[in-house]
């Protein structure tokens, strides 16, 4: 039926078949978003999972051309993901934590990638450029799960500290891995001898990368300092966009240059309200990225005897990939923590947090694909996600398992709420009023109104500018009168 109404509108409007592509695409995957809700998964889970069941390789309902006219939406989706990530790069944040955690970090996410690469490379005997950047991809993580589990539970102390500390870092991490790399990955794919220059020559096309999004930052702070909160949005995110394109001009990966942006304007200004606007702002583009992602992913390939790589099907190096990934980040947690002396808890269960992987990987991942090209950065995108969503599908759990067993939460009240079991005057009391003492310690504890930060940023931005449009008017009106 679709393919009919497509058939007929492509020759008399065009345009509107990209449309409703767009609109089928956000509308299946917010209605997929309602099953995922009940079984307590990500809402990226959904997503992809839509652009599978919607893309060529299944149901077929969205054409070729709007799927390939949609390339540039890696670029787009990473920006804004790298952009948000330089907030948590702090140098007073590191300056309070200390170098403990960033030594965790980094040990948690080489580990990970040094054992991946081990594996595929001299085990499986796979391709120097495939390995090692499946190897840098690897080492991100994906922290919205576990925001969302730690959000559920209620759960604090020292261990969940230092797991936001650890996953707003480990992105970083993957983010330098990838760029580091993915330029050896093209030297090695070009065809000629191996040599120094051929790597250093990328690194420093990426170090220029940088210290033009550093140039960029600057920019931007000059530009918001200055200016009313209605057009903040639109100059961010067309510097992010001229950012983009002009690193794609030059052949380079924007990450570390809007990283760099990110990490310059945070510390040089404190305005995380840009952040959180830009947050509220970015869901549909994400939306889009991840279902394309889907669109993107060849479920025959996995699975049958022609989608290979090497000498080993997709579906043998996805596995190994999946299993060696998550030995490699608990074992590195592990290391870490002993080696940074943080108590047992973080230490034997910190892993277990850290094993969902969707958005930079994916995101990556794509990049990955279209540098390296034909049947190996096919290969690279249908690992990446098929074993991202098996990490989406156990990531919660395991992240719940992990806060339960490092008692960072309770089911149990008296241990949620700890209260003085004697009254003012040293006398016992009841079990009545030991339970109406802890209920109102409990509610002490909640907010007045659970607000979301990024939309409570969006609104205040849209109703300043809705207050400026009105003195605006108010002004033309006394002109006028006048």
């Amino acid at each position: 039926m679709l393919d009919t109404l497509y058939a007929q509108l492509n020759d008399s409007a065009p345009v509107a078949v990209v449309i409703i592509s767009l609109s089928l695409m956000m509308i299946l995957a917010f209605l997929t978003t309602r099953v995922t809700k009940l079984l307590r998964l990500p809402n990226v889970t959904a997503y992809i999972v839509t652009g599978i069941l919607i893309g060529p390789f299944c149901m077929d309902l969205i054409p070729r051309r709007v799927i390939d006219g949609m390339a540039f939406l890696p670029d787009i989706a990473l920006a804004f993901i790298a952009f948000s990530t330089g907030e948590f790069f702090r140098i007073d944040a590191i300056k309070k934590s200390g170098w403990g955690v960033i030594l965790l970090t980094l040990s948690e996410s080489l580990l990970a990638s040094v054992l991946v690469f081990l594996a595929v490379y001299y085990a499986l005997g796979l391709p120097l450029a495939f390995s090692i950047v499946l190897a840098a991809l690897a080492a991100a993580t994906a922290p919205a799960s576990t925001m969302m589990t730690i959000r559920q539970t209620g759960a604090k102390g020292p261990f969940v500290d230092t797991l936001l500390q650890v996953v707003a870092l480990d992105d970083i991490v993957g983010l330098v891995a990838y760029s580091v790399a993915i330029s050896i990955a093209v030297s090695a794919t070009s065809g000629e001898a191996f040599a120094v220059g051929t790597v250093v020559e990328p690194l420093l096309k990426n170090l220029a990368a940088v210290a033009l999004g550093a140039v960029f930052g600057f920019v931007m702070k000059g530009i918001l300092t200055h200016r009313n909160t209605d057009n903040r949005l639109i100059v961010s995110i067309a510097l992010l966009f001229a950012f983009c394109g002009a690193c794609a001009a030059f052949g380079i990966s924007p990450l570390l240059g809007c990283m760099a942006m990110g990490t310059v304007y945070i510390n040089t200004t404190d305005d995380t309200r840009l952040f959180r606007q830009l947050g509220y702002f970015s869901p549909p583009i994400l939306l889009l990225f991840f279902v394309r992602s889907g669109l993107s992913f060849d479920l025959g390939a996995l699975v049958s005897a022609t989608g290979s790589i090497g000498r080993y099907p997709l579906l043998v190096v996805g596995i190994v990939y999946f299993v060696v990934r998550i030995a490699g980040k608990y074992g590195g947690a592990f290391l870490g923590a002993a080696a940074t002396r943080k108590e047992e808890s973080i230490r034997n269960y910190l892993g277990l947090a850290l094993i969902p992987q969707a958005g930079v990987a994916i995101g990556l991942a794509a990049l990955g694909a279209r540098t390296l090209g034909g049947e190996m950065g096919k290969a690279l995108e249908t690992i990446i996600l098929a074993s991202s969503v098996l990490y989406e599908l156990i990531g919660p759990a395991c992240g719940k398992l992990s806060l339960y067993l490092s008692h960072s939460y309770s089911d149990k009240l008296e241990e949620v709420a700890q209260v003085s079991a004697t009254d003012e005057k040293g006398e016992a009391l009841s079990p009545v009023e030991l339970l109406i003492r802890r209920i109102q310690a409990i509610q002490a504890e909640l907010p007045e109104r659970e607000v979301n930060e990024n939309e409570q940023a969006f609104t205040e931005a849209a109703e300043e500018h809705f207050n400026n449009l009105q003195n605006m008017y108010r002004n033309q009106r006394h002109f006028f009168r006048r």
